[in-house]
């Protein structure tokens, strides 16, 4: 899989800009500010719908502009597919596939298969469990499209039931009684249960399956000198070692019974997958509070090259983004994370300073200016 073009419209900074892609590696060179990292973000938002540096869509439009257009032409197995995304802040995006209107934004997903790194992602060793929820939630929908009804349904409940809960946790403490009723709140039970027994069935097949390409991949970046592992941390006690969902389902239902009393008392739901944790080790310290600077950007690095592994042995053979990985790296990483990904059947590379780049990787060249992209012939 490859993006043979990508064309932008007010996205960003870019008011109008076209760029043809080619397989192999493309690199991406311009000064700090001028606009590279915002082209591996449309194409990361086409992958995933979601940006990797911003929590809403708002700051994807240009100043001044209603919305913004990401249309990208992407060839898999010498078939051609156009997917274009209408940016809409407010509104619900509109999309198009092969230039039919698509019913809904997410139809799109599974038409480009991307895994990007990027700086942000040292939050994925630092920062909060929510961090780490969404790389694995990414993930599912990368390997299995489906998973991003799974995971809107399961957001969907969640924020009603928290939104009945929060509403008599008010009414108790303002005196009043109505908004109190807490009727409903059975009905809820069953729909987490239900939506967050395959949310959770998913993410614990995926770890399994992951867990050793994390370990591979941070030994390949980190040349050995500790072991990586991550271990899934469920807020409900499993029994079984492998639950099915049926077991998950109960699992949930009895969690929920259990935290009632403190859910009222607080005003919100208390279990579930949105409040797991995926565990990061180095040898027996978990990489969170013990990790180096160093040891954690090759904790997030393995992270998403694990990620693009699993992809391949799925039998998908995803575009590959790193942005502005290799100023982070000293030599010895930069020739190990060349040979890693230098078989890519699509590597895109941001850099401010050309020769960061390893020559082994000295495909395609581009200068990134304030809005323009030119090919360097």
């Amino acid at each position: 899989m490859y993006v043979r073009r990508l064309e932008l419209v007010d996205f960003r900074s870019y008011e109008r800009v076209g760029v043809d892609l080619e397989p192999g590696a493309n690199v991406l060179v311009g000064a700090n500010g001028v606009g590279k990292t915002n082209l591996v973000e449309a194409l990361g938002y086409v992958a995933t719908l979601d940006s990797h540096r911003v929590a809403t869509d708002a700051p994807l439009v240009r100043l001044g502009a209603e919305s913004a257009v990401i249309r990208c032409a992407v060839v898999h197995e010498g078939r051609e597919l156009l997917v274009e995304l209408e940016i809409v802040p407010g509104k619900a995006n509109r999309a198009r596939l092969g230039r039919s209107p698509a019913r809904r934004a997410r139809d799109v997903l599974g038409a480009l298969r991307l895994v990007l790194f990027a700086p942000e992602d040292l939050e994925l060793v630092r920062g909060d469990p929510a961090e780490r929820r969404r790389y694995l939630d990414d993930l599912l929908v990368l390997r299995q499209p489906r998973y991003a009804g799974v995971r809107a349904d399961y957001e969907r409940v969640v924020k009603q039931r928290n939104a009945l809960l929060r509403t008599a946790y008010l009414a108790r403490k303002t005196g009043g009684t109505r908004g109190g009723d807490l009727s409903t709140l059975a009905v809820w039970d069953t729909h987490l249960a239900r939506h967050g027994a395959e949310l959770l069935a998913g993410r614990l097949e995926l770890v399994a399956a992951l867990t050793p390409h994390v370990t591979k991949a941070y030994d390949a970046v980190a040349a050995g000198r500790a072991e990586a592992g991550i271990v899934y941390r469920p807020s409900v006690e499993l029994v079984e070692p492998v639950p099915d969902r049926a077991a998950l389902t109960e699992a949930l239902t009895t969690a929920l019974a259990e935290t009632r009393t403190a859910e009222v008392e607080r005003g919100t739901t208390l279990v579930g997958p949105h409040r797991d944790d995926l565990v990061l080790t180095l040898g027996p310290l978990p990489a969170k509070g013990y990790a180096s600077h160093g040891e954690s950007w090759s904790f997030a690095l393995a992270l998403r090259l694990a990620a693009y592994d699993l992809l391949r042995s799925d039998g998908i053979e995803p575009v590959l983004a790193l942005d502005d990985v290799f100023a982070e790296l000293d030599a010895g990483r930069r020739e190990r994370l060349a040979e890693l990904v230098g078989g890519a059947a699509q590597l895109l590379v941001t850099c401010a300073v050309d020769d960061d780049v390893p020559v082994a990787l000295r495909g395609t060249r581009y200068q990134v200016g304030e809005g323009t992209v030119s090919r360097v012939e």
